[in-house]
C-alpha cells in the first residue's frame, strides 16, 4: 500500500521519523546506506556530513534514495527519491533535491500501527528520539547443522549427500 507524499509537503511528513538512511549506488552498481539525519530547507533535503563513500557515489551517479523506516511496528516507511549534489567534500553538506516521495507498507500490514505480536521485535521512538528494541517474548533461534548444512550438503561415510537446511 502506497501513498504519495507532496514533495511541497516533505518537512512536515519527515517530523513524524526519526533518522533515516542515504542509499547510494557507485559506477559497479554497489548499493552504499549510511544512518543520516537531514533537514529540509526551500524544498531541499539537507544532509550534513554524507561521508567520503557516500560522497564518490553521488559524484557519479547523482539519483539517491532516502528510506525512513517505520517507528513502530506496522506503521509506514518513507521513500524520498531524488537528485543530490555534494558541496564541501564528504564533511560538506548532500543537497537533495526530491522527484518523488511516498509513504510504503506491505498490504499484509494493513492492520496498522500497533503492538507486535509475540515473538518479534518492533521499533519504538522515546521522547528524547533514542529508538530501543521491544520484545514481547523471547524466542530461541532455530539449531542449525553448521555451515556445511546451511550450503545444502551434509558428510556421509564416505561422500557428501545433499539435505534440506535446517532453519
Amino acid at each position: 500500500m502506497s501513498i504519495p507524499v507532496d514533495v511541497a509537503d516533505l518537512a512536515k511528513a519527515l517530523t513524524d521519523f526519526g533518522a533515516g538512511y542515504l542509499l547510494t549506488s557507485s559506477a559497479e552498481g554497489r548499493v552504499k546506506a549510511v544512518t543520516v539525519e537531514p533537514g529540509v530547507e526551500d524544498g531541499v533535503v539537507v544532509v550534513p556530513g554524507p561521508g567520503k563513500g557516500s560522497t564518490a557515489n553521488i559524484a557519479v551517479n547523482p539519483d539517491v534514495t532516502l528510506l525512513f523506516p517505520p517507528r513502530e511496528h506496522h506503521g509506514f516507511t518513507l521513500l524520498v527519491d531524488g537528485t543530490a549534489t555534494v558541496e564541501g567534500g564528504p564533511d560538506g553538506t548532500a543537497r537533495i533535491t526530491p522527484a518523488t516521495a511516498v509513504l510504503h507498507r506491505p498490504a499484509s500490514h494493513a492492520d496498522g500501527p500497533g503492538r507486535a505480536p509475540a515473538g518479534r521485535t518492533a521499533a519504538r521512538s522515546t521522547d528524547d528520539g533514542v529508538h530501543s528494541a521491544v520484545l514481547d517474548q523471547r524466542v530461541p533461534r532455530p539449531r542449525t547443522r553448521g555451515a556445511r548444512a546451511r550450503r545444502g550438503l551434509l558428510a556421509g561415510s564416505d561422500r557428501l549427500r545433499p539435505v534440506a537446511p535446517a532453519w
